[in-house]
């Protein structure tokens, strides 16, 4: 925890002498990873239910354009996870407004989209994890990163058709139900396409009796 605190004042220390720009405009107006100007074109969703995938209801922050599209490349592909702030609370500015239309439970257990190890290992970092825990500051939950794991290593899904998709998530993924905590489950993702990902976590949990589930994914192209 010391050594957390050091690293905070020191990378504080060095952005105030060399001011931080704008990851999306270039600007050091305001000294952070996201201006304000930037996040306020940030466009939200009808808040509304996206769709259903296996019986269960799936929310979509935002459409995959412009800023919210770099912001999503940027912390999965690029390191930067400063931006891992920015998502959970344009996550948590939507998603509180859904529990406030549709009356949804004030608490979740908090399930990021787990990576193979094999992939984490090279990349060095979860993204979704990042930003569960940014998330979970923010609305309060509680994250829970040990109740569902990839255990297969799978092609990455951009490439595939929606059939390959399919096929490639098959079996991928196993619950570990001493794990689950007395809250339902949100499963979080950055982007949700043919809804293949959220449809395997669901089989697999919905096999070993997990049914309280609801999906939630930054955006949808």
């Amino acid at each position: 925890m010391i050594m957390k605190e050091i690293a905070e004042f020191f990378n504080k220390l060095l952005d105030y002498i060399y001011k931080k720009k704008c990851y999306f405009c270039g600007k050091s107006n305001e000294s952070v990873k996201m201006c304000s100007k930037c996040y306020e074109e940030l466009s939200f969703n009808d808040v509304k239910e996206n769709r259903y995938i296996n019986g269960v209801k799936v929310y979509s922050a935002g459409l995959y354009d412009k800023n919210l599209q770099k912001m999503i490349r940027g912390i999965k592909y690029h390191k930067q996870k400063e931006l891992a702030f920015y998502m959970a609370k344009f996550m948590w500015n939507y998603f509180s407004e859904i529990i406030k239309e549709f009356d949804l439970p004030k608490n979740y257990q908090v399930v990021p989209v787990p990576l193979h190890k094999a992939r984490q290992k090279k990349r060095g970092y979860n993204h979704m994890e990042l930003v569960a825990e940014e998330f979970c500051r923010l609305s309060g939950f509680s994250p829970n990163y040990e109740l569902i794991t990839r255990i297969k290593n799978t092609k990455p899904q951009y490439k595939l058709s929606y059939s390959e998709k399919q096929t490639n998530l098959q079996n991928a993924f196993k619950v570990d139900k001493t794990k689950l905590l007395d809250l339902p489950v949100l499963i979080i993702d950055d982007i949700c396409t043919s809804g293949a990902t959220f449809g395997s976590m669901i089989e697999e949990m919905k096999s070993q009796g997990v049914l309280d589930i609801t999906c939630f994914a930054v955006s949808s192209p």
